[in-house]
C-alpha cells in the first residue's frame, strides 16, 4: 500500500470536511458522545455538517501556523493529521498533532504509521499529542506508544495529565531535531 500525505488548502479542504463526520463517530464510542438533535456530531443547534465545517475553516486561514494534512492511501483519501503550531500548542512545544485519523479500512496495514512518521518528518522540533486515557481507547494508546517510540528510538516521555480543555489524557512530548 503507497501512503502518502499532502497539505490542503481551500480548493481541497472538502475532503477532510468529508472525513471529519466519521473521525466523531469513531471518537464517540471512545467518549460516548451523542449527537444532537439534528444528527450532528456538535453541542447545540449545529443543524448541518455544512455548519459543522464552519468551525474548520480557520485551519485553512492560517497557513504557516496550521497544517492540515490529508492522509491518501493507494491515491484513496484515507484519513487526516491536523497539526498546529504556536499559540495552538500545549506546554510551549512546537508542533501538536490536534487530530490524527485513519478510516477503518485502513487500520492494522501500517497505513496510520506511516502517514504519522511522514508528518512528524515534516515539522522538526519538540512535539506533543494527546489520547484519551480509557480502557476504550487502549487501540490508540498502542498506535502511538509503539509509533513514537520506534521513531524516537525510545526517547520520549509519557505521562497523564489534566489539560485545561480537555480533560484528563494521555500526553506523549518528544522532540525530532536530529531524526
Amino acid at each position: 500500500m503507497s501512503v502518502s500525505i499532502e497539505l490542503t488548502d481551500q480548493s481541497t479542504k472538502f475532503i477532510i470536511n468529508n472525513l471529519y463526520p466519521l473521525y466523531l463517530h469513531d471518537l464517540s464510542e471512545i467518549w460516548g458522545w451523542k449527537p444532537n438533535k439534528y444528527g450532528v456530531y456538535e453541542d447545540g443547534d449545529t443543524l448541518t455538517l455544512h455548519e459543522q465545517n464552519k468551525v474548520f475553516d480557520i485551519w485553512w486561514e492560517k497557513e504557516s501556523i496550521l497544517f492540515p494534512y490529508l492522509i491518501r492511501a493507494d491515491d484513496i483519501p484515507a484519513g487526516f493529521a491536523l497539526v498546529a503550531t504556536p499559540p495552538y500548542t500545549p506546554h510551549g512545544s512546537d508542533y501538536y498533532m490536534n487530530e490524527f485519523f485513519v478510516l477503518r479500512p485502513f487500520r492494522g496495514q501500517g497505513a496510520a504509521e506511516a502517514a504519522a512518521v511522514q508528518v512528524l518528518d515534516k515539522h522538526k522540533g519538540t512535539w506533543e499529542l494527546q489520547t484519551n486515557p480509557g480502557e476504550g481507547n487502549k487501540r490508540a494508546q498502542s498506535f502511538w506508544r509503539r509509533t513514537i517510540n520506534q521513531y524516537t528510538s525510545g526517547s520520549y516521555q509519557e505521562k497523564y495529565d489534566d489539560t485545561t480543555n480537555d480533560g484528563h489524557k494521555l500526553i506523549f512530548q518528544f522532540e525530532n531535531h536530529r531524526r
